[in-house]
C-alpha cells in the first residue's frame, strides 16, 4: 500500500491507525522513544487574544486573523441552499451533503494549519508563554434575550460570536501548551480582568483608558499606547507573578475531593 510520508517514522511503533475524512484516507502512527530533557531557549511574553488581531505579544509583534471561515462563508451559504432543495436522502442530496462536508473540513483544515504555524512560531522563540484564560463558551453566548426582555445589538453581537468563534483561541492554546512542554517551556494562563484596563506605567485601572478599540491612553499618567499592546504586558505582568508564586510553593492547595485548574487565579498565602 503506497501513501505519502509526511515525517520519518522514528522509534518503536506501538499501533497505526488508518480512518477515512471526506473522501481521504489517513494513517496515524504512534511511536514510543527516548527523547532527552529540553532546555528552554528564549524569553517571556504575554499574548492578547482579539478578533482584529488573532494575537498580540507584549513585545509588540501581532499576527493577523486568518477568518477561514469567513472566507468561506458564502460558499458554504450557497452548498446549503442548494442542499435544501433537493430530496433528502436521494442521490442529489448526498452529493450536496458530500460537497458541505468538503468546505466545512476546508475551513478546519486551513484554521488548523494556520493556529499550527502560528503556536509553533511563539513556542521556537520563547521559554514561557502567558495568556488569557478566556472562557470562550461566555465571550460568544447570544444577545437575542427573551419575548419579555429583548436583546440589544443582537445583529452586531451575532457577527462578534462568529468572528470568535472562528480564531480557534482554545485550540491555539492547547498547541501552545503541548509545544512548550516539548521544549521545557512553560504556558501561564491569567485571568483576562482589566487586562486592557489598566495602564502599564502607573497602574491606573479605569474603563475611560480605552476610548476606542484600537488606542490606550490613561486618563491619570497620559501614557499611550496599542491597547492589544497593553493587554500583553498586562498579561505577562500577572504570568510572571502567578508563574513566582507558582515556584515559591506559595500557591495554597486545592480542597479535599477538587482539582485546582493550572489556568486559574494563583492565591498566595498571607
Amino acid at each position: 500500500l503506497r501513501y505519502r510520508n509526511s515525517r520519518d517514522v522514528l522509534g518503536t511503533v506501538k499501533n497505526v491507525t488508518v480512518s477515512r475524512f471526506c473522501g481521504q484516507w489517513y494513517v496515524s502512527i504512534q511511536t514510543e522513544r527516548e527523547v532527552e530533557r529540553p532546555i528552554p531557549k528564549g524569553s517571556a511574553i504575554g499574548i492578547d487574544m482579539g478578533v482584529v488581531r488573532f494575537a498580540t505579544l507584549s513585545d509588540g509583534t501581532f499576527f493577523a486573523p486568518l477568518n477561514s471561515f469567513k472566507r468561506h462563508e458564502d460558499r458554504l451559504r450557497k452548498a446549503q441552499q442548494a442542499m435544501s432543495r433537493k430530496v433528502k436522502f436521494s442521490n442529489h442530496w448526498k452529493k450536496a451533503k458530500s460537497r458541505i462536508q468538503k468546505i466545512h473540513a476546508r475551513i478546519g483544515n486551513a484554521r488548523r494549519d494556520y493556529l499550527h504555524k502560528t503556536s509553533t512560531a511563539i513556542s521556537q522563540n520563547h521559554a514561557m508563554v502567558c495568556i488569557e484564560d478566556l472562557q470562550v463558551r461566555n465571550l460568544s453566548k447570544s444577545a437575542a434575550g427573551s419575548t419579555e426582555k429583548p436583546g440589544r445589538n443582537v445583529r452586531a453581537k451575532s457577527g462578534l460570536n462568529k468572528s470568535i468563534l472562528d480564531q480557534g483561541w482554545f485550540e491555539f492554546r492547547r498547541q501552545l501548551d503541548y509545544k512548550l512542554a516539548w521544549k521545557g517551556g512553560w504556558l501561564v494562563a491569567v485571568p483576562p480582568q482589566n487586562t486592557s484596563r489598566t495602564c502599564p506605567c502607573c497602574g491606573h485601572v479605569s474603563a475611560d483608558n480605552r476610548q476606542t478599540q484600537a488606542r490606550f491612553e490613561c486618563v491619570e499618567c497620559g501614557f499611550e499606547e496599542n491597547a492589544d499592546v497593553v493587554g500583553a504586558i498586562n498579561v505577562l505582568r500577572a504570568g510572571h507573578a502567578r508563574f513566582a508564586c507558582e515556584v515559591s510553593g506559595a500557591v495554597m492547595p486545592p480542597a479535599a475531593g477538587t482539582r485546582r485548574s493550572y489556568s486559574g487565579a494563583a492565591r498566595c498565602r498571607p
